[in-house]
């Protein structure tokens, strides 16, 4: 299974770095691809973030599942960046996973219809951005996978593994992780 993470300048560094570890460790393929010219992001705390990869390189690729970090910097450059919202849409329509954690459902998701008909979550304080926002760490709904914020990353990464899956493989990982017991 192949799940694709866009990043940007000002992309929520903890939210990148352990979702790809987690799902990586699910033995999900993770692509890490960056928005820009350029394969080195600034993410957000001044952290640096070496994608494998640029955006337009895998834009044909198929995925299933896209998951962007937050970071209000960052979700807001990928919500503004037309490739990546038309392949979302196209994610979404042919049902398959896409979603987002932090400020990514309320800046870079919701803007532009994705969210329409679902239940989510985000960074609670861009809830008023969201037309069915729930007080959850993690909420699935259909094909949509989203999450409040870099405390619940862990959660988020977990919750992708068992949807793309198996439940064994979910526990696993997380106990390894210490997530679950």
């Amino acid at each position: 299974m192949k799940v694709l993470i866009p990043i940007a300048d000002g992309s929520e560094s903890l939210e990148t770095v352990t979702m790809a570890n987690v799902l990586r460790r699910g033995g999900l393929a993770v692509t890490v691809a960056a928005i820009g010219t350029q394969r080195e992001v600034s993410g957000t705390r001044d952290v640096r973030l070496l994608a494998d990869t640029l955006f337009e390189d895998v834009i044909a690729d198929d995925y299933d599942a896209i998951v962007l970090p937050g970071g209000e910097a960052g979700a807001r450059a990928l919500g503004a960046h037309a490739p990546l919202i038309e392949k979302l849409k196209a994610q979404r329509l042919a049902h398959r996973w896409f979603g987002g954690i932090c400020a990514a459902p309320a800046l870079a998701l919701a803007p532009h219809g994705l969210l329409d008909g679902k239940q989510a979550t985000c960074y609670p304080a861009f809830r008023d951005a969201l037309l069915h926002w729930v007080d959850q760490p993690v909420v699935a709904d259909g094909h949509c996978l989203t999450s409040q914020g870099p405390a619940t990353a862990i959660a988020f990464g977990l919750e992708l593994i068992e949807k793309l899956s198996d439940h064994a493989t979910r526990r696993q990982v997380g106990e390894a992780l210490l997530a679950e017991a």
